[in-house]
C-alpha cells in the first residue's frame, strides 16, 4: 500500500462514514430515505437537509394559496395512500411528509440545517469525502460516503429569478418575489400586479383577488391553462365502497396515469386538435375575444408545462372583476406603477414578481474527482440520473408532464438494486461510460428545446450534461417508457464500469 494511501485512510479515520448520503429531504429525498431504508436495509445513511425542516419546495413557499400543480395521487409516494382532493395545498403536502417521516422513523436520519459545500471523489479511496456547514452557526463538519443520492431538486431555493426592469428604484410600492414571500405583507385593499403567467401566477391570484382591490397577471405571452374539478370521481367512489386505501391508491393512480398515457398519445398524433380542445372550454368561460388576446400561446401543447386550475377558480376571479390579464412587455416602473411599451400604465401598490426561478445543476455544490474539479457540462447522461466519468452518483430529476415523485420512485427502486449487484460482485465503484461503438456518437442538450422550452431551463442549458440519441444516454420524460425499462436496466452491460 502507497504512503499517500496510508496518508489518507488515517487523516480520514475520525470522519463519520455512511454507505449512503442523500441530499435533501424534499419530496423526492424523503422517498428515496424510505427505500434505502426499506429496499437496502443492511446499508447505512443520512439525510443532509440545509432548510430546518422537511419539504423542499413545500417548505420553501408560503405564498397564499400555494398549492401542488400535479395530482396528488401519482405527485404522492406509491407506498402511501394520499386521501384527499387531487390538487393540494403546500400545508397539505407537508402533513403528508410527516406522516411518512413518523411512520417510518426517518427523522433520526436526517439532519437539518446542514448545507453541503462541497463533495470530492477518491479513486484511492472509493468514496465521497462531504464537507458540510451548520447554517445555524457556521461550524464546518466532513462526512463521507460511498455513494451519494442527489435529491436536492433542480432550482436555487436561496435565490429567486428577478429580471431587470427600468425604474425599479422609483417604485414607492412594495415588490415581492413568491419564493421569498413576507409573512407580515398587508394586501387587503390593495392594487395588485402580478408579473408572470405560470402555475405561481395562477395560484396566487384567486388567493389574492378576495382581498385585494384588484389584481392583474402581466404577461409577455400567453400560456396554456385548463380547468377542472378538483375531485377524482373514480377515487370518491372506491372510497364510498370502503375499498382498501392501499387499493384505491393504487387504482387511481394506474387510471391517472393511462388517461395522462392516452392525452400524450393524442398530442403527439393532433397537436392542433388538442390544441382547440383547450381553448374551446376557456371560451366558454370567458369568451373569444378574451381568449384569442390573453390565453393563445403561439407554440404547441405541452412544449411547457400545462397550469391546470382547480375549480376554474383563477377564471372565477377574472369573471368577477377582481383580477384581469395583460398582455404586454414592460417599459420601465413608475412611482406608482408600471408603464408598458404599448403606452398603458397598470397603476400599483404591490408588485409580484411570479418570474421563476433559476436552475442549480446538482446544488450549485462544489464537486470534484480525485482533486479536478467536475463540470457537469462536460459529462453524458445515463437516463438522466448518472453522468460519464461521475463515480457512485445518482441525481433524482423528475418528469416535466408527469409527477416529479414517479421517477423518484423509479430511481428509488433503481439504486438499492445496483447496490446489491456491487456487492455481489465486490466492486466499490461504478460509473457510467459510452461503449465502444458511442465513443463518436453526436450529443445534444440536456432536454431539446424544440419539445419542451421552459425559461428556466432554456437560460442555463449550458450547465447542464450532454445528452445522446439513444434512451440510455437521454433524459426521455417519458415516464410510460421508463416504469418499463428501468426494472430491466441491465446491470452488467458495458454501460456500467465497475471497480
Amino acid at each position: 500500500m502507497s504512503s499517500t494511501i496510508s496518508a489518507e485512510r488515517e487523516a480520514r479515520a475520525d470522519i463519520a462514514h455512511f454507505d449512503m448520503i442523500i441530499v435533501g429531504a424534499g419530496i423526492a429525498g424523503v422517498g428515496s430515505a424510505y427505500h434505502m431504508q426499506t429496499q437496502a436495509p443492511g446499508k447505512t445513511f443520512v439525510v443532509l437537509e440545509a432548510k430546518d425542516s422537511f419539504g423542499g419546495t413545500w417548505h420553501t413557499h408560503r405564498y397564499p394559496g400555494v398549492r401542488s400543480d400535479s395530482d396528488l395521487h401519482t405527485f404522492g409516494y406509491r407506498f402511501k395512500p394520499w386521501r384527499g382532493t387531487p390538487i393540494a395545498t403546500g400545508p397539505e403536502i407537508l402533513n403528508y411528509m410527516a406522516v411518512v417521516i413518523a411512520e417510518n422513523d426517518l427523522d433520526r436520519h436526517i439532519r437539518y440545517g446542514t448545507r453541503v459545500i462541497s463533495a470530492a471523489w477518491s479513486s484511492a479511496e472509493s468514496r465521497w469525502t462531504v464537507e458540510t456547514e451548520n447554517v445555524a452557526s457556521g461550524a464546518r463538519t466532513t462526512l463521507s460516503a460511498g455513494f451519494l443520492w442527489m435529491c436536492q431538486g433542480y432550482y436555487d431555493h436561496e435565490t429567486p429569478y428577478i429580471p431587470t426592469w427600468p425604474g425599479t428604484e422609483d417604485f414607492k410600492g412594495r415588490i415581492v418575489h413568491p419564493q421569498t414571500w413576507p409573512q407580515d405583507l398587508d394586501y387587503a385593499g390593495k392594487r395588485i400586479v402580478v408579473i408572470g403567467s405560470g402555475a405561481t401566477a395562477a395560484t396566487l391570484i384567486p388567493a389574492l383577488a378576495g382581498e385585494a382591490a384588484h389584481v392583474t397577471m402581466l404577461q409577455r405571452s400567453p400560456t396554456y391553462f385548463t380547468p377542472g374539478r378538483n375531485r377524482n370521481e373514480l377515487a370518491e367512489q372506491l372510497r364510498e365502497l370502503d375499498i382498501d386505501p392501499a387499493w384505491t391508491h393504487e387504482i387511481v393512480r394506474r387510471s391517472i396515469l393511462q388517461t395522462s398515457a392516452k392525452m400524450s398519445a393524442r398530442r403527439e398524433a393532433d397537436p392542433d386538435l388538442v390544441r382547440e380542445e383547450l381553448l374551446g372550454v376557456l371560451r366558454g368561460l370567458l369568451g373569444e375575444e378574451y381568449v384569442a388576446k390573453h390565453f393563445t400561446p403561439s407554440y404547441a401543447p405541452w412544449r411547457q408545462r400545462i397550469c391546470f386550475v382547480p375549480n376554474g377558480d383563477f377564471f372565477e376571479a377574472i369573471k368577477a372583476d377582481k383580477a384581469a390579464v395583460v398582455t404586454d412587455e414592460i417599459d420601465h416602473f413608475t412611482a406608482d406603477g408600471i408603464a408598458l411599451k404599448s403606452g398603458e400604465v397598470l397603476p400599483a401598490d404591490i408588485v409580484i414578481t411570479a418570474t421563476g426561478f433559476d436552475l442549480a445543476v446538482l446544488g450549485n455544490i462544489q464537486f470534484s474527482i480525485d482533486n479536478q474539479p467536475l463540470d457537469f457540462a462536460e459529462t453524458v447522461t445515463y437516463r438522466g440520473m448518472m453522468f460519464t466519468g461521475v463515480p457512485n452518483m445518482v441525481w433524482v430529476f423528475g418528469y416535466f408532464r408527469a409527477s416529479w415523485t414517479l421517477r423518484a420512485d423509479l430511481i428509488g427502486d433503481f439504486i438499492p438494486r445496483l447496490l446489491k449487484h456491487m456487492d455481489e460482485k465486490g466492486a466499490t465503484r461504478v460509473e457510467p461510460a459510452l461503449r465502444s461503438h458511442e465513443q463518436d456518437m453526436p450529443l445534444g442538450p440536456w432536454v431539446d428545446p424544440e419539445n419542451f422550452n421552459p425559461s428556466y431551463l432554456t437560460r442555463s442549458m449550458h450547465l447542464m450534461p450532454k445528452s445522446g440519441p439513444s434512451a440510455e444516454w437521454r433524459h426521455t420524460q417519458n415516464y410510460w417508457l421508463e416504469k418499463d425499462e428501468f426494472p430491466k436496466i441491465d446491470l452488467d452491460d458495458p454501460a456500467f464500469v465497475y471497480s
